[in-house]
């Protein structure tokens, strides 16, 4: 992958409107994600395993935020 055009990166829908954020592409074997502010800049590919993981635990993560059980 040598342009970001070639993948077809997304924000977070919890980064709303702000530019300062990374952004995320899927892969045929996990995903990558890049910073929105220099896109050119580089790209940290993930294997799916370990982005399965990370969503999952971000997830859980989000949801025990929400919980209003939460011990703070």
């Amino acid at each position: 992958m040598s342009t970001h055009e070639e993948l077809n990166f997304f924000k977070s829908s919890y980064s709303g409107n702000r530019a300062e954020c990374i952004e995320a592409a899927d892969l045929p074997c996990g995903a990558t994600v890049r910073d929105s502010k220099p896109p050119d800049a580089g790209q940290l590919p993930f294997p799916a395993t370990e982005w399965a993981g990370f969503l999952s635990a971000t997830l859980l993560l989000n949801t025990s935020q929400k919980s209003p059980h939460r011990n703070h």
